[in-house]
């Protein structure tokens, strides 16, 4: 019993890449280059959301890179401003 799995993770189809770490900024270049937190896997697509939340959406991995500072830098401001003018909580 020690020192086995017993629940072992299922294996990861080939090419596709790690996941990050759970809130990691990434862009999801398929479209708009949105940049969105990581939330997690869903089948073989990641569950990505809005800097400082909104409506979740999924993006093939081979579409999603990690956000460059100045992308980070600038959805977290969007998201402060939108806070300032009272559109978001």
């Amino acid at each position: 019993m020690y020192g086995e799995n017993a629940h072992p993770n299922p294996p990861r189809p080939p090419g596709l890449p790690f996941p990050p770490a759970l809130g990691a900024l990434v862009v999801d270049t398929s479209g708009a280059d949105r940049v969105g937190e990581f939330r997690g896997v869903a089948g073989t697509r990641w569950s990505l959301r809005p800097v400082g939340g909104g409506i979740e959406w999924e993006a093939e991995p081979r579409h999603v890179r990690p956000a460059l500072l100045i992308e980070q830098l600038r959805a977290r401001t969007a998201r402060l401003n939108a806070r300032s003018r009272g559109e978001v909580l």
